[in-house]
């Protein structure tokens, strides 16, 4: 997954090898499926350099980028790039229909930051409603997509999202994911510096949801295992949580995380890809339909395949910290796909 993306940007710099070349050493043939994806949101601060590093990526074929304003920009810039994808910039809701058609993987980083003034009610209400509708375009013009939800508070709009696909009669749970992966680079980059470990060889789950206490690092099932105290543990944990927080204030207020949040949405949708093409043992974390706990929606190890969804993995063994810490995030959780829910419903 990583890799893949690192050796697009080690071509293009290189000039050494053509996207052809990749893909046959990725897949072992000369040929791999057209795909498309389209970024929702794509202007943004998110968007941008989402958009980016996906037209680095050797699987897509076709990049849609939509935005209510500066996408042709945007796609004008990132369409120099000398890889395998066309781009193509689409602007205004009369345009998202065409962006969406035809595509394979729909992320959606789509949304306002939070601004001096505004309550986390006002913000919700503001992202949850874009969501909404965008989530009904996605319904309509291409509804056996994969979706990647990276809008916040992804607690409340993956299940906003299911509720839109429901009445729709569109939804499939294997094909709706919250994006969680920036829990888990946070973690690995955290856990490495501690454990005096090579980051790339590092691997850290992470469970529940994706803020705050819901944010559930399971350190004791990280590799390559480490002799860490339990004030350490507790420590990396309070970090993962707390993550966004620590990028805001280093920004003096004045932007949140959106060059990691890039960079993790870029990895899991090219895990998407790779699933869809019938990659083997693809596994990720990710907020999905669950049974694994008793609520609906519950991040955790997700094996990905041809159909999105191949399997929902369980928890694994876990300390009693963290066993106290699944407990503690329930509430919170529910409380927030609850919220989800009941904004969908509303007339």
């Amino acid at each position: 997954m990583k890799a893949s993306i690192l050796r697009s940007v080690h071509s293009v710099a290189s000039r050494s090898s053509s996207s052809k070349h990749l893909l046959t050493r990725s897949f072992g043939t000369e040929s791999v499926p057209e795909r498309k994806v389209a970024v929702l949101g794509a202007a943004g601060g998110i968007g941008q350099p989402l958009a980016l590093l996906m037209k680095l990526n050797p699987l897509v074929s076709q990049l849609a980028l939509y935005d209510i304003a500066g996408t042709p920009g945007v796609a004008a810039d990132v369409g120099h790039v000398n890889t395998r994808s066309e781009v193509t910039g689409y602007v205004g809701e009369d345009q998202l229909g065409k962006a969406l058609e035809g595509s394979d993987v729909v992320i959606i980083p789509a949304g306002v930051p939070r601004k001096p003034g505004m309550t986390r009610d006002d913000l919700f209400n503001i992202n949850a409603g874009i969501v909404k509708s965008l989530c009904t375009a996605i319904a309509k013009y291409c509804p056996n997509a994969l979706v990647n939800m990276i809008s916040n508070p992804v607690n409340s709009t993956v299940p906003i999202a299911a509720e839109v696909f429901k009445k729709a009669g569109t939804y499939d749970e294997k094909k709706l994911f919250g994006v969680t992966t920036l829990d888990v680079v946070r973690a690995k980059t955290f856990y490495a510096g501690k454990a005096n470990a090579p980051v790339a060889e590092v691997n850290v789950p992470v469970i529940g949801g994706h803020a705050g206490i819901t944010i559930l690092p399971l350190f004791s099932q990280a590799t390559p295992k480490a002799n860490l105290s339990d004030e350490t543990i507790v420590a990396l944990t309070k970090r993962t949580q707390d993550g966004g927080t620590e990028v805001v204030e280093a920004k003096a207020g004045k932007g949140s995380a959106t060059l990691s949040m890039a960079y993790a949405g870029a990895l899991f949708a090219d895990a998407c890809l790779k699933g869809l093409n019938g990659v083997p043992d693809v596994v990720e974390c990710s907020f999905v339909q669950s049974a694994v706990t008793e609520l609906p929606f519950f991040a955790s190890k997700v094996k990905l395949g041809k159909n999105g969804v191949e399997s929902v993995l369980g928890l694994g063994h876990l300390s009693d910290f963290e066993k106290e810490g699944l407990e503690k995030l329930k509430p919170e959780l529910k409380a927030s796909i609850e919220k989800g829910i009941q904004f969908a419903n509303k007339s």
